[in-house]
């Protein structure tokens, strides 16, 4: 007997795991209606305020990206396969090339370092690839600015719901990213709602992103902070744009592909009396509980889990003179802990980041990603002095991204801090005003102080501009 055959025979045994995992309703009918009358339905005006705010805070990450490796090497793969056309626009440039690449290139570009934001309850990164969808689709169809916030609201939706839905546990102990997975399936659901596909072919449009999805966890051990921005953002935003548009053309799929066998949900990753797959996570309340508000924003220019660790030694180097530190301990929560104890990548080794606080009392955007910084002598020295310890007791559910901060110093005396939340963290929300001012730190060095204000001004009002076509040329230096 074969492995799967023994696990559906196990699961039917069972009969509230067999309703839940086989005989269930499936989720494809609300899902469908949702997606398709997304366009018109009513939203929450709190729901449309926090659509605007990951709006501009993933248009800030593209321009302040936008001179970075990633995007460069984006931008030139994208003219290198398509050629420069008059489709879509390479957002912060003025060239224009086919609409996939420039969504790939976009997306890969708003995540080109660790300042875009977060979901950490689904470990997804939706802005990059959501936002890139909605862009470049946007642009070829010259969408309002009201079609386009409705079309990121619902794919922010389904990005977070995805992998919940699937089992974040199964996702992990298969090796399957949900940092690829979600934001696929999000980034078709927000192309097919600007696209207005009926309701009838969702689940064609789904079938192809079930074919599409993918992501290892090896992004863990990248280096240079490119095969990350492909698999958060490029990767997920090309194949779900890709598979709404095929659906637009004509192509035709499998009705509903969470449901019958042989298919996707039907095997051992999904399956058994361990899975936490919940099908019925993805439409329970949908459109009537938002995910949006599950979402985070990054206040420092490192990843989500580091953030905490960052602001305890900020905090504490305030108190006490930092050169006389001679040891930190940071206890966080997580299972990859040793992940950003050693990562290859600046931005995701805490050890690293800490030794630069030390030694320069700050955090910059520029130090946070600097392999050359990580390389010196005196870093490496300060970096052997800080040790990253897994606290249990820290666990919560839903996640959280805490972390205990102690320093000794010379004299023996030891102090530490707490720090449960981080201002961004969804338990810990930015409001208007954070958004703006973080959004203008990153715009302005850039774009100058009057073309920023015109740009996020443009956000704030989105629902009134005609045509998003208005905002992309406010994305470019004007020379």
């Amino acid at each position: 007997m074969n492995r799967l055959r023994k696990t559906l025979e196990e699961v039917q045994s069972d009969p509230q795991l067999a309703w839940k995992q086989l005989k269930g309703p499936s989720p494809m009918g609300p899902l469908s209606k949702y997606i398709s009358e997304s366009q018109t339905a009513p939203i929450p005006d709190e729901i449309r305020e926090l659509s605007k705010r990951h709006i501009l805070d993933t248009l800030a990450s593209i321009v302040a990206c936008s001179q970075l490796r990633p995007a460069q090497l984006a931008r030139d793969f994208a003219l290198f396969n398509s050629g420069q056309t008059h489709t879509a626009h390479l957002l912060g440039t003025n060239m224009k090339t086919a609409l996939l690449d420039a969504i790939f290139a976009n997306a890969l570009t708003a995540h080109g370092t660790e300042i875009n934001d977060f979901c950490p309850s689904a470990f997804v990164q939706p802005g990059p690839p959501i936002v890139a969808t909605v862009m470049g689709i946007g642009e070829a169809f010259a969408s309002s600015g009201e079609q386009l916030l409705r079309a990121v609201i619902v794919g922010y939706e389904i990005s977070c719901r995805l992998p919940k839905a699937l089992g974040i546990r199964n996702l992990q102990d298969f090796g399957l990213s949900s940092h690829g997975v979600g934001p696929t399936f999000g980034s078709a659901a927000a192309a097919a709602s600007l696209l207005r596909i009926p309701q009838d072919r969702i689940g064609d449009t789904f079938a192809y992103c079930v074919q599409q999805a993918s992501g290892s966890y090896e992004w863990l051990r990248d280096v240079d902070h490119l095969e990350k921005a492909f698999l958060f953002g490029g990767m997920p935003a090309r194949n779900g744009a890709y598979a709404a548009l095929l659906i637009y053309h004509g192509f035709t799929g499998v009705k509903d592909p969470f449901e019958a066998n042989p298919g996707w949900l039907i095997s051992c990753m999904f399956l058994g009396p361990d899975s936490d797959l919940d099908k019925q996570r993805l439409v329970n309340k949908l459109g009537e509980e938002f995910e949006l508000p599950l979402v985070g924003y990054k206040r420092y220019p490192v990843g989500g889990p580091l953030q905490a660790g960052v602001e305890g030694l900020l905090t504490l180097i305030k108190t006490v003179d930092r050169t006389d530190i001679v040891k930190i301990d940071i206890k966080m929560p997580g299972s990859r802990v040793n992940s950003f104890s050693d990562a290859p990548m600046p931005a995701l080794n805490l050890r690293y980041l800490s030794a630069v606080i030390l030694e320069d009392g700050e955090l910059t955007f520029e130090m946070a990603e600097s392999h050359e910084r990580m390389a010196t002598n005196s870093i490496r020295q300060k970096m052997e002095t800080v040790t990253l310890i897994h606290d249990p007791e820290q666990e919560r559910e839903p996640r959280v991204e805490s972390a205990l901060v102690k320093v000794t110093l010379r004299s023996g005396e030891k102090k530490q801090i707490f720090i449960e939340h981080v201002l961004g963290f969804p338990h810990y929300p930015m409001n208007r005003e954070d958004v703006h001012s973080k959004a203008m730190g990153l715009l302005v060095p850039i774009l100058g102080i009057e073309q920023s204000i015109t740009l996020t001004d443009l956000v704030w009002d989105l629902e009134k501009v005609d045509d998003i076509r208005e905002l992309i040329p406010l994305l470019t230096l004007k020379r």
